[in-house]
């Protein structure tokens, strides 16, 4: 059971953005979010969007450096890695609620 983490490479507001997972399940990845102080809104259905910053706390907490398609394979081994449309048909509906949209 591990908690990943890839590099941060997507600007968004001045700063770098990137996904905290887990590749075994979601009650693993909530609890290690809340233990570095990631907020609720920050979840995107099957992982947690996370600035540069809080990163670097998550790796000092014991996540994994890993590419972002070791990423994706780790959501894909715990079995829940939630498909792209129904992301953005959560977000849309107001299901999910992510750091980087405003509303």
């Amino acid at each position: 059971m591990a908690l990943l983490v890839d590099p941060a490479m997507w600007p968004w507001r001045n700063m770098l953005w990137c996904h905290l997972v887990s590749d075994e399940h979601l009650d693993e990845l909530h609890a290690f979010a809340r233990w570095i102080g990631v907020p609720p809104r920050a979840f995107g259905g099957d992982h947690y969007d996370i600035p540069e910053p809080m990163r670097v706390i998550a790796i000092e907490e014991g996540a994994i450096e890993v590419t972002t398609r070791h990423v994706v394979r780790g959501l894909y081994k715990a079995g829940i890695r939630t498909p792209a449309s129904e992301r953005s048909r959560l977000r849309t509906s107001g299901g999910i609620t992510r750091v980087n949209e405003v509303r």
